[in-house]
């Protein structure tokens, strides 16, 4: 078991925890499991068509092989050498080099490039990126950030009713402490932290999502050093030309965050630092041989 998948099952068991200690102190057993129910309906549904509805975002095509035979022969070759189930193949008319992956299960994957990343990267590269996109699909990384945006959404849910009910002394514990002044402020001061700390944690979930898929998919290939220098590149086009339609909601799914981000502090951040992920694929490239 890899470092980034120990780190991914604490965070996830975080995430857990973070969700019953608001539930605990709500006090309110039949709203905790209403809000987990009303997330786990909405992200079941996200999780059977979010696919469908990312391509259309984005208005991928499905490619040909005809017309994309070396694309095909990348994804065919990685997918037979991982004994993983071929994929459907998409195209981006996008000039921001970029990719990502769908899909609720290997059966059912997706990978979809746009056309800037096939005319930045050769080969080598392009390949990189593909076997990166397959681990994804392999460790069912949709399936995790379902689950995570589950406990989150329940958690942002249990502190909108919270700090209203707070607000208008309409919250009672089961102690029945909630309608003091001093619990009613307490009560709008963890309903303002929880939902940004189970940001945070779903972030982080992502951030090292993106370290195990980049090992996963250097070990696949053999070339972490076409991965990196992959990632340099794409990280470089996009700070010149960021995807104009790109969704923020989206934008853990690719291997580079399409919007520049400016502003943004790396804490908020759904993807690792590149430098930091081209050192670690320059270690493993030592590693490997």
């Amino acid at each position: 078991m890899t470092s980034s998948t120990l780190k991914t099952a604490f965070l996830m068991t975080l995430l857990t925890v973070l969700f019953i200690a608001l539930g605990g102190i709500l006090g309110g057993r039949g709203g905790v499991i209403f809000a987990f129910g009303i997330a786990m309906v909405m992200n079941f549904f996200s999780y059977w068509y979010s696919h469908k509805i990312v391509l259309k975002m984005y208005r991928a095509k499905e490619a040909s092989e005809a017309e994309y035979p070396a694309l095909y022969s990348i994804v065919r070759n990685l997918s037979t050498k991982g004994s993983l189930p071929m994929p459907k193949v998409y195209i981006m008319n996008n000039p921001t080099p970029n990719a990502f992956a769908t899909g609720r299960d290997p059966e059912h994957g997706v990978v979809a490039v746009t056309t800037g990343i096939m005319q930045m990267l050769d080969d080598d590269e392009l390949e990189g990126v593909i076997a990166h996109e397959l681990a994804h699909i392999h460790g069912r990384d949709i399936l995790i950030g379902t689950i995570a945006a589950t406990f989150a959404g329940a958690i942002m849910m249990l502190a909108d009713w919270a700090r209203f009910a707070a607000i208008f002394g309409g919250f009672r514990g089961d102690d029945d402490e909630g309608g003091s002044p001093v619990g009613m402020v307490v009560m709008i001061v963890v309903s303002i932290l929880a939902p940004i700390a189970a940001m945070l944690v779903q972030m982080a979930i992502s951030r090292s999502g993106e370290y195990r898929a980049d090992e996963r998919g250097a070990n696949l290939s053999h070339k972490p050093k076409a991965l990196a220098s992959a990632l340099a590149k794409i990280s470089g086009g996009v700070k010149q030309a960021p995807m104009k339609n790109a969704n923020a909601g989206t934008a853990h799914m690719f291997i580079i965050n399409p919007l520049t981000g400016k502003g943004m502090m790396s804490l908020f951040s759904t993807h690792p630092p590149v430098e930091e992920r081209i050192k670690r694929l320059n270690a493993l490239a030592s590693k490997i041989g």
